[in-house]
């Protein structure tokens, strides 16, 4: 009997690349996703659904005694009707993180971890791999230029062969669910966890890795001749040239890190630079969409302090006149635990040419403690000297950019979760 599981959140990021995942592996696939309870859908609902993906309403219509297992997130409440439902009938519920390791059970596991960088690294060595003979499995946290398929397919999930690449999240420590081969960790901040306890997550998941460790916590010192100009960079390491074609030292450092793990995998250092030219980039990370009356409109995930910092001054040095930067706080517990450090980072990047808007917190439902605004945020920077202001809707945020526009360098959609922030980089830029 084909084995039937069933995904609740499946709009969401990691839970959309498992979905594909799992369809590549055969195996039956529905799902729930609140945007549905709302009569909403997004491109990446759309292309599920497309491949013969049910889709529910999170209400619990979608659990039945037919289904094999619930997989859920870290984000999903016990209260969930979904939850309920499958107690009810006695379905099993498993974590997203133990759904997937069963999908690479019997690869090679590479698997990617860090605060910051996961997601382009990730993609960065799936491509270099695909380009030099190993055709691998990988399972991104975001969509990967050219995957798709033509829409056909979700675009952070390339189906492969031997070898397994996976982004292993540090947020809910589901991380150490996997036992990697390989692994690559890209850096360490406070972020979801103060940076002591990071550190010692971090750690402990080196402790499973039975091969290799990239470890960019110690070793980003190895890469020679850094260069980086406009929107693009380069790099020395063991004496063989490498250009990134994305802008940012971010970005050298990512690079350098899936150089790295593929030539400990035994790929060939030329091929290696010659996949590496040819990566197209990731969706949602310094993704230029278009422009908007001549301005070029650029979508990123940035979502903590770190990140932000980073596309922030990366965007700053390639674009002249200033930035009009819209972002919105992913929850309210980030934002309160980021607080002060929002608060700095933002007054360091953050020009006398620059503006910053500021959505209200994105809020999913549930029982989060609604504690912290935007307006605490804005106010804290106002006295900083930043130009912010509070924008109410992602309506009021495409008329006050295309107002910007005229003014300023580049206009930015930054944040996480919210579906509504790529769709409104699409939209400034037609």
């Amino acid at each position: 009997m084909r084995e039937r599981v069933h995904i609740v959140g499946i709009g969401g990021v990691g839970m959309s690349a498992l979905a594909q995942a799992l369809l590549d592996s055969g195996v039956e696939v529905s799902g729930s996703d609140r945007l549905l309870d709302k009569g909403d859908s997004t491109p990446v609902l759309n292309c599920l659904a497309s491949q013969k993906v049910a889709l529910f309403p999170q209400d619990g219509s979608g659990v039945d005694a037919s289904i094999s297992r619930v997989v859920i997130s870290s984000a999903i409440e016990s209260s969930n009707p979904e939850l309920v439902r499958a107690a009810e009938l006695k379905v099993p519920v498993e974590h997203r993180s133990m759904a997937l390791a069963r999908v690479v059970a019997g690869h090679q596991l590479v698997a990617v971890t860090g605060t910051c960088g996961k997601s382009s690294v990730t993609a960065m060595l799936g491509a270099i791999l695909a380009g030099t003979g190993f055709d691998p499995l990988v399972v991104n946290g975001a969509a990967v230029t050219g995957w798709s398929a033509n829409e056909t397919r979700i675009g952070s999930v390339r189906s492969g062969g031997g070898i397994a690449v996976i982004e292993a999240d540090e947020s809910d420590k589901s991380l150490m669910a996997f036992k990697p081969d390989h692994a690559i960790i890209t850096n360490a901040s406070a972020d979801h966890f103060d940076l002591h306890e990071t550190l010692a997550l971090f750690d402990s998941f080196r402790s499973r890795v039975s091969g290799c460790v990239i470890d960019g916590l110690t070793e980003d010192h190895l890469l020679e001749q850094v260069e980086t100009k406009g929107w693009k960079s380069s790099f020395v390491y063991q004496g063989e040239s490498y250009t990134v074609p994305l802008p940012g030292i971010h970005n050298v450092h990512n690079a350098g890190h899936a150089v790295r793990m593929a030539l400990a995998l035994g790929a060939d250092s030329k091929q290696v630079a010659q996949a590496l030219a040819g990566f197209k980039g990731i969706e949602r990370r310094l993704q230029l969409t278009g422009y908007c009356n001549g301005v070029a409109v650029i979508d990123d995930y940035a979502h903590n302090p770190e990140k932000l910092k980073a596309a922030w001054m990366t965007l700053a040095s390639v674009f002249n006149g200033g930035l009009c930067a819209l972002w919105r706080p992913h929850g309210y517990g980030p934002l309160q635990k980021m607080m002060d450090d929002l608060v700095d980072m933002f007054a360091e990047v953050c020009s006398s040419e620059d503006t910053l808007l500021l959505l209200p917190v994105y809020d999913a439902g549930g029982t989060a403690l609604r504690e912290v605004s935007s307006q605490d945020l804005a106010s804290k920077l106002v006295s900083k000297g930043v130009k912010v202001e509070i924008i109410s809707d992602l309506k009021a945020a495409e008329l006050r950019m295309r107002s910007l526009s005229v003014e300023k360098g580049a206009l930015v959609c930054f944040g996480a979760r919210d579906p509504g922030l790529p769709r409104l980089a699409a939209d400034l830029a037609t």
